[in-house]
Formats: C-alpha cells, structure tokens, sequence
C-alpha cells in the first residue's frame, strides 16, 4: 500500500505559497490508518522504548495508537492550561510565532527512553521542542517518528542526533 496516496495536496492553507499535506483522507481509511501504525510498530518493535509522547494535537492521533500496539504509556505534551496537574513547560519559537508545550511532573519516569511520535516532521520546531521537554522532564530521547516528512525543510537537521524516521518522504 503507497501511503502517500492517502495524503491530499491543499495549495494556498493555511496561507498563501503553502502547500499543505492534508493527513484526513488516511484517517478515512481504515485500512491505510492501520497500515501506517503497523509500520511504524515494525520500526519501533524491537527498540528501547519505555512510552510514546506526541504534542498535540495531530501527532495524538498516531501516538495513541501506537502506544496502544506497543502496550506502553502515552504521555500527552498539550498546550498550557489544558493538564490538570503540576507540569514542566518549555516556550519555543515557530516560524510564525512562539508556541509552548507542557507535560505532567510525574509523566516521565527518570531515565525513560520516550518515542516522540508527530504526523509530519517540517522545519522540526515542535518536535526539538518536545525532545527538550522530554530531557527536562528526566526522560531519554529514544527516537522521533512521523507519518510525513518535508525534506526540502530539513527539520531532521534540527533534530540533532535524535533519530528520525519517516513512513512518507517528500
């Protein structure tokens, strides 16, 4: 099954020059939606990896899955205000802004080798910040895992030595 098949090409969103990788009709398919978790399963199965974390909110969508499949913890990054209790928190910039992310104070056990899960790695902004957080919160960076990958954006750069593995590269 060819994945990219299932992502639809959206000129001009959310603004003008941008063409956006829209990830709904894989979503809409069952079949294409399990293929893509069984891959990412297969490259991670035999791995180091204690619990899967995700910023929200489409990387939850193939972290909770997965975390599902490989029978470990899901570790929710979310925005500020949106987790109930005390949490670690780290401001990062975007392209077009600044952004933060939070995680629960005793969501990573000390030590833990934590897979970062997203839906598309583009200039890697969110999810350099989801590996700092990771490491603030006393966690390992056992790799970053993405359903899409905009190469010519080179976020894997920024990524360091964290791995990066892609299912779609474009």
């Amino acid at each position: 099954m060819n994945l990219a098949d299932y992502i639809r090409d959206i000129p001009d969103f959310p603004k003008p020059g941008i063409l956006f990788k829209d990830i709904t009709p894989l979503l809409a398919d069952p079949a294409a939606f399990q293929e893509a978790i069984n891959l990412l399963h297969a490259h991670y199965q035999n791995k180091a990896i204690d619990a899967v974390a995700a910023a929200e909110a489409r990387g939850f969508l193939f972290a909770a899955p997965l975390a599902l499949l490989m029978r470990k913890p899901l570790i929710p990054l979310r925005k500020p205000g949106k987790l109930p209790f005390r949490t670690y928190s780290l401001k990062y910039d975007l392209e077009y802004g600044t952004a933060e992310l939070h995680v629960h104070i005793d969501g990573i056990a000390p030590g833990a080798r934590v897979l970062l899960v997203d839906d598309l790695l583009a200039t890697g902004g969110t999810m350099h910040a989801g590996c700092q957080l990771v490491e603030k919160a006393g966690g390992v960076v056992a790799g970053c895992a993405f359903l899409a990958e905009l190469t010519f954006l080179k976020g894997r750069e920024r990524l360091g030595s964290h791995e990066a593995f892609s299912l779609i590269r474009y």
